[in-house]
């Protein structure tokens, strides 16, 4: 046994192109890690704990995605992260910087008139429609099988206002009940949700530009976030069989795909990822999830990944969990990961050519969020 020298670790981790660098080896500054991109056919769960680097490293890949590839990227970003993806920033590289400028790069928001983040409610499926409005099939049959008449006959509008008035027309008990369900819950009032004749979000994602990033932290409920992810996941679904590849970033995953969601449209969520995680990849609906907590995301999901991206992690059970479903990484890396410093992840799976343990490049794009500082006289 001899250590290898770092000229010949280089010709095994670097390739060819050092824009497909995520980083340098850890203990090795002059050897890159090269990223494999056509290996992203394959669902990714990236993880660490709070402080650990994890969302700054995940904006260097989708950088690198970006920059050396033309695969589409959309971004389920709860915390508001990457809304920045098309800034620049301070002292990057000009060069970097003027390359994914030219990259077409969507930001969808709530709040903003330009570049609405918003659904259509009458593009919902029967299901999504029902899980918005807390209506069981069997339960509540009379209110459901209204729901299901009423976009089955000749009512058609872009418009959910115009829903309520519709059903109160009918003169039909159950319609009425469909409608007072409706007020109740108040669902027409996520004004910030519904289109209301704006472009939806399924159109905008359907032209696949290079990046979209859905900035789901900007609504107020918790039930507008789960309503918009699924329909733009059903919409994604639908479409399956143009096999149009996308990789499909679930950034914070164990808000969309815990294994025992609370609510009906957290179930439906859930479920269509469970899907997605078992079907899709043969439709290129390629998915990414990240979290601070693998033991939070659904097992059924986290066992159909394939890569592995893992930065500082201290809890024992998480780092148990990763290695029973990571049986390719050995289990003296992932015991590294207690140690690790900020900004340093094991990368392991098809999309490197080896596990390896990196410290991560810098970024070309703006940093989304970060910490709070603390107070200082």
């Amino acid at each position: 046994m001899r250590p290898t020298r770092p000229d010949a670790v280089q010709r095994l981790l670097s390739g060819a192109d050092p824009e497909l660098h995520l980083g340098l080896l850890a203990g090795q500054d002059s050897v890159g890690v090269a990223l494999v991109p056509n290996r992203l056919n394959r669902h990714t769960f990236w993880c660490g704990q709070s402080g650990s680097g994890k969302t700054y490293a995940l904006g260097v890949l989708l950088e690198r995605i970006l920059l050396t590839t033309r695969l589409p990227v959309l971004v389920f970003d709860p915390n508001s992260d990457f809304v920045r993806l098309h800034e620049q920033a301070a002292g990057a590289d000009p060069r970097q910087a003027e390359a994914l400028h030219d990259r077409e790069v969507v930001i969808l928001r709530p709040d903003d008139a330009q570049s609405p983040l918003r659904v259509r409610f009458t593009d919902l499926t029967s299901r999504a429609k029902a899980a918005a409005l807390h209506l069981d099939p069997v339960v509540d049959r009379a209110e459901y099988n209204a729901l299901l008449r009423l976009f089955a006959g000749d009512f058609q509008t872009v418009d959910a206002g115009q829903i309520v008035p519709h059903l109160r027309s009918l003169g039909d008990p159950d319609a009425e009940a469909l409608a007072q369900r409706i007020e109740n819950l108040g669902v027409i009032e996520w004004t910030t949700t519904w289109a209301f004749g704006a472009t939806p979000a399924t159109d905008v994602i359907a032209r696949r530009p290079a990046a979209t990033v859905l900035d789901l932290g900007g609504y107020e409920r918790h039930e507008e976030q789960l309503t918009v992810a699924l329909a733009v996941l059903d919409d994604l679904w639908a479409r399956r069989a143009e096999r149009r590849p996308l990789l499909i970033v679930v950034d914070e995953a164990h808000n969309l795909c815990p294994p025992d969601p609370e609510t009906p449209l957290g179930v439906a969520v859930r479920d269509r990822l469970i899907q997605i995680a078992a079907e899709g990849r043969k439709y290129g609906l390629w998915l990414l999830l990240s979290t601070q907590r693998p033991s939070k995301v659904h097992a059924g999901i986290v066992s159909q990944c394939d890569n592995l991206t893992l930065m500082r992690m201290n809890s024992r059970e998480d780092l148990e969990q990763l290695a029973s479903v990571f049986g390719f990484v050995p289990r003296g890396l992932l015991a590294q990961a207690a140690r690790f410093r900020q900004g340093e992840a094991l990368l392991a799976g098809g999309f490197v050519p080896m596990p390896s343990v990196v410290r991560m490049r810098r970024r070309v794009t703006a940093q989304g969020g970060t910490d709070v500082p603390v107070p200082m006289p």
